[in-house]
């Protein structure tokens, strides 16, 4: 177990890098911090020149590989960190300087346990990319087919182990002050960031997430998943086809080679909402340097290390949500809320409908370069605390992403309008699955599960309440063995 002290050493030595970049100015300003980290941020500030402009982006990439990632999830908890630092951090770029390939050669071979020359007929030395768990090479399989792979960087194992650490121990000793502290739960922050490096670090596991996308999104041909290499993946290397297209993020490159700019941004939002409404599974890192433009006007992403799960119930709740505040139905809204216990039973529906409204109100109708889904999401936040709201992790992954697919499509399209692009698939989805036709369906399949266990549940009554076996002949009495007695000698 690592001392008490190691972890304050290291605090206060993130602080300091946090308090150049002018990144703990909220902690001490806001009155709901408790007091004994305020006392640690004005340590940390301490003879440091503060901007008056905090880059809390800039500070996290100046930490580390670990700081970067926890970032990328501080950027999913606007009610943790506050609006202005959530959205800075979606500006978090996990890009690093690469490590030379004669570093990662031994370990990738190591983990074939055969050489290289065996799998690909060649590599690229030189990265076309270098985050902080991985690096990604151009390579040519021993078939000829052209792959991208990625290798996860020597040594990062140990080196989050020991910051995550420190985290969970930062976030038990922050909660258990109480207050604020507490209903923001931020052991449950720090554990969602755990999980989701454990899936980054381990790249079969990603390969099985991209392989499970695929599947589910069949039903979307305009979005591309691209295809495992399998016999070429392994917990450390990652093997998957080669995609040849423009980023997103490069929006004179894609008009210049003739791509519907509006049409892109439709897809994109289509994609998502089936991943996140249909599907319940969903890429939940779809910013434009893992989005690709492919002739067709297709769709292409790349990187499956953070994808968010919500199960059926969520997703019910999330489409009549959101279906309601595309219709101004508030009071249905709300009702989904306090049915879902998100709300306390003891504040009143009415009051919570009347909150709702004056945030979504404004913005129905309007296009997103007025008013957007992500300011819609802040409103949300904002009202939270009045109705002591607890954090509903997947959907705070949930909503993070949604702000970030907004900002890709407004960008290949300033125009669009998220509410009138959402409105097809939710209505759809709401009728398919939630219809008269998929409430009868619902019906029998729990009816037939039901018959399906009563053999079960009859064996479990026998062996509880076991049958009697066949009665045995009474022992006669002395009477009755007198009288027949006296029937035998009246007979003789």
């Amino acid at each position: 177990m690592t001392p008490s002290v190691v972890h304050l050493w290291r605090l206060l030595k993130w602080g300091r890098i946090l308090a150049r970049h002018g990144a703990l100015q909220g902690i001490e300003h806001d009155p709901n911090t408790p007091a004994p980290v305020r006392r640690l941020a004005r340590i940390a500030r301490f003879g440091a020149r503060v901007p008056k402009v905090p880059a809390y982006a800039d500070a996290f990439q100046a930490i580390g590989p670990a700081a970067i990632k926890l970032g990328q999830t501080l950027a999913t908890r606007p009610d943790l960190v506050g609006d202005a630092a959530a959205h800075d951090l979606l500006r978090l770029q996990d890009d690093l300087p690469p490590i030379p390939f004669a570093t990662l050669r031994p370990a990738m071979e190591a983990s074939f346990g055969r050489p290289l020359e065996a799998l690909f007929a060649s590599i690229d030395e030189t990265p076309v990319g270098a985050a902080s768990i991985a690096q990604v090479h151009r390579a040519v399989t021993t078939e000829g087919r052209q792959v991208a792979v990625k290798v996860i960087r020597p040594g990062v194992e140990d080196e989050f182990a020991r910051a995550i650490d420190t985290y969970e121990w930062a976030a038990a000793q922050v909660e258990q002050m109480g207050g604020e502290a507490s209903r923001l739960r931020p052991r449950l922050t720090i554990e969602t960031f755990k999980r989701w490096t454990a899936r980054e670090l381990n790249l079969r596991r990603e390969a099985a997430s991209a392989s499970e996308l695929a599947e589910g999104m069949t039903a979307e041909p305009d979005f591309v998943v691209p295809a495992i290499d399998w016999q070429r993946t392994t917990a450390k290397v990652l093997t998957l086809e080669w995609v040849d297209g423009i980023k997103l993020s490069d929006r004179s490159a894609l008009a210049a080679s003739g791509f519907d700019l509006p049409i892109l941004a439709r897809t994109l939002v289509h994609a998502f909402l089936r991943q996140a409404i249909a599907e319940g599974f969903f890429h939940a890192d779809l910013h434009q340097g893992n989005l690709f433009a492919l002739p067709g006007n297709r769709i292409a992403a790349i990187d499956f290390g953070i994808m968010g799960r919500i199960d059926r119930r969520a997703r019910v709740w999330l489409a009549e949500i959101l279906y309601g505040l595309i219709t101004g139905n508030y009071r249905r809204v709300a009702e989904i809320h306090f049915e879902a216990g998100y709300v306390p039973s003891h504040h009143n529906v009415a009051e919570f409908a009347t909150a709702l409204r004056a945030v979504g109100e404004p913005m129905r109708g309007l296009p997103v370069k007025d008013m957007s889904i992500g300011m819609m999401l802040d409103g949300l936040f904002a009202i939270t605390r009045d109705f002591d709201m607890q954090t509903q992790p997947h959907l705070l992954l949930l909503q993070k992403t949604m702000v970030m697919v907004e900002g890709v499509a407004t960008a290949l399209d300033p125009d669009i309008n998220m509410w009138d692009t959402a409105r097809p698939v939710v209505e759809d989805w709401i009728r398919t699955e939630l219809g008269p036709e998929a409430a009868i369906a619902d019906r029998l399949v729990a009816d037939v599960r039901t018959l399906a266990r009563l053999p079960d549940l009859v064996r479990r009554i026998e062996a509880h309440f076991p049958a009697p076996g066949p009665k045995a002949p009474a022992p006669p009495t002395s009477r009755t063995a007198s009288a027949r007695w006296g029937q035998r000698c009246g007979r003789t």
